[in-house]
């Protein structure tokens, strides 16, 4: 009875594949319906979650091999060849190394989404077996490069958010403008980008977002509305004397006491001059002068950095540092000093509707307890320089660390962990990329929202 070719029972062999056929649609048709109607939160960690093989093995790489500000050639083009892959168009080059990536879905809203290109001129002193040992000229010297502040987890992040946009695009209408922009060490590049038409050149964004990966418990996300990160201004003075012999310091005139004068004396600024209610700091992080003990050198180069979060804070110091110089000079009867004060990136200042529009999904997502404000940080970013042209704009930070090993720091005389910039800078990856990728990708979504 099973010899019929046209045998049109349910048991018919000569059915039975189609039948699997009709099935297997119909089982992957219901599953796709009830995939569509879980909620937007679980779409998204379901995503990131299957996609991670990828990442992790894209963030190994850009960790093992970082390339200092304007020098992210090799970055650039692998973030740029994945964009396009991910059905991107990508333009190269823009800010001397940044790469553009706009994706059009249909009438909505425009939204940039920024990571950073750049490593730091340092060593990795991880012991991670993905460290790196790459090297690079750095101001004219050859020094370490290393991801020691997290930007190799923002770019598997903003990765992560391209590609879980597209695989949900039925669920958003509007155009994404992702940014991966060179020289954030340098506070430099946005300024680099918008110098080369970014906001000419591509769609205007209605809003932007980045994110910063910070020492707190994995799994975290912090922000919090108006300041959170400070204005940046660089220090550079040459201080002059009169070479001579260490013997005779009465034959030279010595440029290191003044340079040290200085560096004690512009603390005042600080404590006797600034609010002690507003945050202010000014640091001298090198000093270069003489070749041997027994020569007193002829000048002196002193270099540091001032921060503010409000304007007036930033102009008491400038003004205190430049006066402080000049007077440490004129004390010691020596030649005015050279004084550069170089203003890098303004203090972002977060969107307030924004954010509190964001807040509310963040805690869905992760908890009122993996949800929350956190102070302004006292670095400086020049993602304000986007915020700065009118764009409302959010900055916030996703954690690094065990949960188990920031208890345990926070614990008094507990063990620090590592800061971003500090040679043992150790993120933990997967929890660290997931968090960044799936809040990036809930932001966005819920101002592209159909």
């Amino acid at each position: 009875m099973y010899n019929k070719p046209y045998d049109k029972t349910i048991g018919s062999p000569a059915l039975k594949p189609s039948l699997v056929r009709l099935a297997l649609v119909a089982a992957l048709s219901v599953a796709a319906t009830a995939q569509a109607q879980q909620p937007l939160k679980t779409q998204v960690a379901g995503r990131v979650d299957g996609m991670y093989p990828w990442l992790d093995t894209i963030y190994k790489d850009l960790h093992a091999h970082p390339e200092i500000a304007f020098q992210e050639v090799r970055t650039a083009g692998k973030l740029a060849a994945e964009m396009k892959k991910l059905g991107f168009t990508v333009t190269e080059k823009v800010g001397k190394t940044g790469v553009v990536a706009v994706l059009r879905n249909g009438t909505g809203p425009t939204v940039l989404v920024r990571t950073e290109l750049d490593g730091l001129p340092m060593e990795e002193k991880t012991g991670l077996p993905y460290a790196s040992r790459a090297k690079a000229q750095s101001d004219g010297r050859e020094s370490f490069v290393t991801h020691s502040c997290g930007h190799d987890i923002h770019m598997a992040g903003w990765l992560g958010t391209a590609r879980t946009l597209v695989e949900l695009k039925s669920q958003w209408q509007g155009t994404l403008v992702f940014v991966a922009q060179p020289a954030e060490e340098t506070v430099s590049g946005a300024k680099a980008m918008l110098d080369d038409g970014l906001l000419k050149r591509f769609p205007r964004p209605d809003y932007a977002f980045a994110l910063h990966s910070w020492p707190l418990a994995h799994g975290t996300v912090g922000f919090n509305d108006g300041p959170v990160s400070s204005n940046s201004d660089a220090i550079e003075i040459v201080f002059k004397g009169r070479g001579g012999h260490g013997s005779a310091p009465d034959k030279a005139l010595d440029p290191i006491a003044i340079a040290a004068r200085f560096v004690v004396d512009v603390q005042t600024v600080v404590s006797r001059e600034k609010d002690p209610k507003e945050f202010g700091v000014v640091t001298i992080g090198a000093i270069q002068g003489g070749t041997v003990g027994n020569i007193i050198p002829d000048s002196v180069q002193v270099r540091g950095t001032i921060r503010s979060y409000s304007p007036e804070v930033r102009a008491k110091l400038l003004d205190g540092v430049r006066r402080v110089a000049n007077g440490a000079a004129a004390m010691a009867g020596a030649p005015a000093p050279d004084v550069q004060l170089t203003s890098g990136g303004a203090a972002i200042v977060n969107d307030v509707a924004l954010v509190e529009k964001t807040e509310a999904v963040f805690r869905d997502a992760f908890g009122a307890a993996n949800a929350v404000r956190v102070p302004a940080m006292t670095a400086s970013e020049d993602f304000s320089a986007f915020a700065n042209e009118g764009i409302p704009s959010m900055f916030f930070f996703t954690g690094v660390y065990d949960p188990k090993v920031v208890a345990e720091a926070q614990r008094p005389g507990g063990k620090p962990v590592a800061f971003n910039h500090s040679p043992f800078y150790a993120p933990v990856p997967e929890p660290s990329i997931k968090t960044a990728a799936q809040a990036m990708s809930l932001a966005v979504l819920n101002v592209l929202k159909r």
